[in-house]
């Protein structure tokens, strides 16, 4: 009879718990990244009477979070981010590694990525040419610049008229006079400064296989080294009677530095190559794909060059693996880090630690890292945040059988009370 009290003093004891777990779900429904937790009750070791055994109660063994994926929220805040999958975020707090599916992030003062709590984010770094290296660490996208690229190729896609007639020997004091044809473009040199090149195209021969061209590229003296407006590079371009590109020379530089020579103090002797397309005889080509010569007027259809000046980050996006990207002034886009993310064998083993952060213990196993959509885990969506995943009106009915179970033990042990009652009237 006495055993029945402490049999129900254990129901109490494990129900009342079981309304502590629920009550810290309900209080964290709107919790970004929270993961509900459950109750598991177990029976305690029976005691024999006779060939029968009397159970001695019930014992709370195990608390643990469910790791069901939470709806998503969208937000304006490019650095909130949700893992649609498995996995969770890496931080550090400076002293270890904590891991969390709460992804409210933002830049602090020294433009590392933090959380609420200034803990860093984690991922693979890339280095200052915007390849991805494998180390992991602090996410910063603070003095992140775009480095300025000289201009080393210019592609044109030209039409030289074929009814032009040969003009007098070209004079770069002249350049009207004595060319049929001109077009313009900026380059860029080592410095990231933008000078515009004049590329000028006289008919030099005329035969029954084809015409010959040639061109000039011209430096204005505000653009050139030496203050004088110079031809600076030059070459021939061969058509056949089809006004196909049959045969080209290679770039001729007929300054000393072998290149172009522009002021404000970038390296000299920038070497800049002049695709005009891919020639028959030279190149194996077709001959269609760059310059022609038909018999209509001259035009340029296409022209483009591989430099560019130094930039500024403006903008930030992050794709669905990760990868952190800067949009800069320039035109020019960069990798700067890759979200990394962790994942588990057992995440019902990690040990929570509160602010929606977990800890390594021996249940969970070691942290898999890897990136995102890769090794099971999922992928990043940014501008969103994950919600808890607390179904509300399941806790409810579990608070209401928890309720039920506490008012039964009670009653089991008032009514083991008054049993004990009648026993000590006996004597009387």
């Amino acid at each position: 009879m006495m055993s029945s009290l402490f049999t129900g003093v254990s129901g109490m004891y494990a129900h009342g718990t079981a309304l502590s777990v629920i009550g810290d779900n309900v209080a964290n429904m709107n919790t970004v990244g929270f993961k509900s937790s459950r109750a598991a009750f177990g029976d305690i070791l029976s005691q024999q009477v006779g060939h029968s055994q009397v159970g001695r109660g019930v014992q709370l063994t195990d608390v643990s979070p469910i790791f069901t994926q939470g709806a998503f929220e969208n937000t304006s805040n490019v650095f909130d981010m949700a893992v649609d999958g498995d996995g969770l975020f890496m931080i550090n707090d400076g002293g270890g590694a904590f891991y969390t599916r709460q992804g409210q992030f933002n830049v602090d003062k020294n433009g590392d990525v933090v959380n609420p709590s200034g803990h860093q984010l984690q991922g693979y770094l890339y280095n200052t040419t915007g390849t991805q290296t494998n180390v992991i660490g602090d996410i910063n996208v603070a003095a992140i610049n775009s480095p300025p690229n000289p201009t080393l190729n210019v592609s044109l896609t030209s039409n030289l008229d074929s009814r032009e007639t040969i003009p007098a020997a070209f004079d770069v004091n002249n350049p009207d006079s004595t060319s049929n044809y001109s077009s313009s473009l900026t380059v860029y040199d080592s410095l990231g400064n933008g000078h515009v090149i004049e590329l000028y195209f006289r008919k030099s021969a005329v035969a029954a296989t084809g015409n010959t061209w040639e061109w000039f590229s011209v430096v204005n003296g505000n653009d050139s080294a030496s203050a004088a407006t110079e031809i600076q590079a030059q070459g021939t371009l061969g058509f056949d009677n089809s006004g196909r590109l049959d045969t080209e020379s290679a770039v001729a530089y007929p300054l000393a530095s072998g290149g172009f020579d522009f002021n404000g103090l970038a390296a000299p002797g920038q070497a800049i190559d002049f695709d005009f397309g891919t020639s028959i005889t030279t190149d194996g080509g077709s001959g269609l794909d760059g310059a022609t010569q038909y018999g209509n007027d001259s035009s340029t259809a296409f022209q483009d060059q591989d430099g560019y000046s130094s930039g500024s980050m403006m903008e930030i996006t992050i794709g669905p693996d990760g990868i952190i990207t800067g949009i800069f002034t320039n035109g020019q886009t960069r990798g700067i880090a890759q979200v990394a993310i962790a994942k588990f064998i057992s995440p019902t083993g990690l040990t929570k630690v509160g602010k929606g952060l977990y800890a390594e213990s021996v249940e969970s196993g070691q942290a898999l890292i890897g990136t995102p959509g890769t090794s099971g885990t999922g992928q990043v969506i940014a501008n969103s945040l994950e919600m808890s995943n607390v179904d509300l009106a399941e806790e409810f009915v579990k608070m209401i059988m928890a309720q039920r179970g506490f008012q039964a033990n009670s009653r089991v042990i008032s009514t083991s009370d008054e049993l004990l009652v009648e026993l000590v009237n006996l004597k009387r």
